[in-house]
């Protein structure tokens, strides 16, 4: 005889099993989700974003203007996607020199991200004016979207995208 069936009856105790296997389960799960919370906040806390000693002014940029927040000429990283400019520099590791998505630093990501294509030939020169994506099937779209709603959940957005004649 077990200590809980002095409370509860026999053709309870599975039941009881049960609710105490969901009960710990959902602590376990959110002890797990709460520490992995805790390391995501620290990493965005120590950015370069948060360190830096600039004021971020919501700025209208051009294709030309864009282009020096590549990393290389100016340590932060903008890219932009669907006409919106997004401070990535707390992602330098990933979208800065070097990383997987370097090419996109400083320039309009939209149809590389829609395309998922890396490749320098998607990114549209500064001396053109700006894709309209209008060649893009519904899953592009659809991942595009996607990439837009990641970055602006995740990045600061510092500006918008123009074209020089519309400024």
């Amino acid at each position: 005889m077990t200590f809980i069936s002095n409370f509860v009856p026999a053709e309870m105790i599975p039941y009881v099993n049960i609710l105490a296997c969901l009960i710990g389960g959902y602590f376990l799960f959110k002890r797990m989700f709460r520490a992995n919370a805790d390391i995501q906040v620290e990493s965005v806390s120590t950015s370069s974003v948060k360190d830096s000693s600039e004021p971020i002014v919501f700025t209208t940029y051009t294709p030309s203007t864009l282009i020096k927040f590549n990393g290389v000429d100016d340590e932060r990283v903008f890219l932009a996607v669907k006409g919106i400019v997004y401070d990535v520099s707390a992602g330098k590791k990933f979208y800065g020199p070097g990383g997987p998505y370097a090419n996109f630093a400083g320039h309009d990501a939209s149809r590389g991200l829609a395309k998922n294509s890396f490749d320098i030939e998607v990114i549209t020169p500064i001396d053109q004016p700006i894709d309209l994506l209008k060649d893009l099937t519904d899953e592009e779209i659809e991942a595009m979207n996607g990439w837009a709603a990641m970055f602006a959940g995740k990045y600061l957005v510092v500006g918008e995208l123009k074209n020089e004649s519309e400024i």
